[in-house]
């Protein structure tokens, strides 16, 4: 049985229509509709439950040695205040999770973890704790987003102090409420965690506010697609790296070849090595999307050659065309055309750029 998110009654009387994701039974769409929900983030305020995602608390004199074990980034660099992209690898460089690492404190992290994998980042946590001085444990939280160019006038009218922040820039309340400016759409946007005790108000109000609507997982999805974003489960796993998923990026460099963290050694050799297959953007021809699992072939016949995987895929709204994510053999990208198996049909797909569409991202001091 699927768990519960803490305001379900809520998103019952905003007419929410539910499915199972990540363990939870969370909204997937509400009256509006997956189309006009995703127009209204990228046009005004998208407001989104994410209280699949867990967050865990890292504190004590080596919380920062023991994220930087976890994790290939140097936790003790990061500015109290920022919150940073990372995953945690196992001993062979798989992703065992992507998550947002956030530094409250000189000995205080806040770890964002992914609603399906939530269980096995706190026990690999804690079993990396057990060699350093730092408390790992579990925060209940409830979790919001607001998304959109709206989304900092919007959420200034409950949380004035928002607008202080820039993108990846953390605060927290006297009351505990933890704020990011961050998201999953590529818009601008913020991440609230909220005492489950006192959410409703505060969500009942936010959702009150002219120009704010409730945004459920099907809108989600295909703005985190049209904006390049990967998802956990899909896009990457314990099997793929982060080279292969195009993320190699949150890696620094000076910890490519000698760094400290579990599967330092194994993504050091593999870099060394060369990977054979690269994250790329499609744009599939024609108006019929290309769904998670479609095979890639180098042409249209029979007897054409598999090159790879679509990985996330669906239609792009804002675009007004499908859009997809794919995983390519590095040795056909000197063609720029593939053909994805749909029920026995080979579709046309064009290597696209990603993002689909541009992000917008606050990267200023203030609003």
């Amino acid at each position: 049985m699927e768990k519960q998110l803490p305001l379900k009654e809520l998103h019952v009387l905003a007419g929410a229509r539910f499915g199972p994701f990540a363990g939870y039974d969370m909204p997937i769409s509400y009256p509006l509709g997956v189309m006009k929900e995703h127009l209204h983030t990228r046009s005004a305020a998208g407001l989104f439950d994410i209280s699949h995602m867990s967050h865990i608390s890292v504190e004590g004199p080596q919380a920062a040695a023991l994220l930087s074990r976890a994790c290939p980034y140097n936790a003790a660099a990061q500015d109290i205040g920022r919150g940073r992209y990372t995953f945690m690898l196992n001993e062979t460089a798989g992703m065992i999770d992507d998550l947002i690492i956030s530094r409250l404190g000189v000995e205080r992290f806040l770890v964002v973890a992914n609603g399906a994998c939530a269980e096995k980042d706190f026990e690999h946590l804690t079993r990396l704790s057990a060699a350093f001085d730092a408390d790992v444990r579990k925060v209940p939280r409830v979790f919001l987003a607001l998304q959109g160019p709206e989304a900092a006038m919007q959420l200034a009218r409950h949380i004035p102090e928002c607008t202080t922040l820039s993108f990846m820039q953390v605060l927290e309340r006297a009351d505990g409420t933890f704020v990011s400016r961050s998201g999953y759409t590529g818009e601008d946007g913020f991440e609230i965690g909220l005492d489950p005790e006192s959410a409703r108000p505060f969500a009942e109000a936010l959702s009150g506010e002219d120009g704010v609507e409730w945004i459920g997982l099907g809108a989600r999805d295909s703005l985190r697609i049209e904006a390049g974003l990967p998802l956990y489960g899909q896009d990457m796993d314990e099997q793929t790296d982060p080279a292969t998923a195009g993320l190699i990026w949150a890696v620094p460099k000076p910890l490519r070849d000698n760094g400290g963290f579990v599967g330092a050694k194994a993504l050091s050799a593999l870099l060394a090595r060369g990977t054979t297959h690269k994250r790329v953007g499609l744009k599939p021809e024609g108006k019929a999307p290309v769904r998670a699992g479609a095979r890639l072939f180098d042409g249209d016949k029979p007897d054409s050659g598999e090159i790879g995987v679509i990985t996330s895929g669906g239609f792009g709204p804002s675009c007004g065309h499908p859009v997809a994510i794919g995983r390519i053999a590095k040795s056909a990208l000197s063609e720029n055309r593939f053909f994805a198996d749909v029920r026995e049909r080979r579709l046309a797909c064009v290597v696209h750029p990603l993002p689909f569409v541009p992000h917008q991202y606050h990267r200023g001091e203030t609003s």
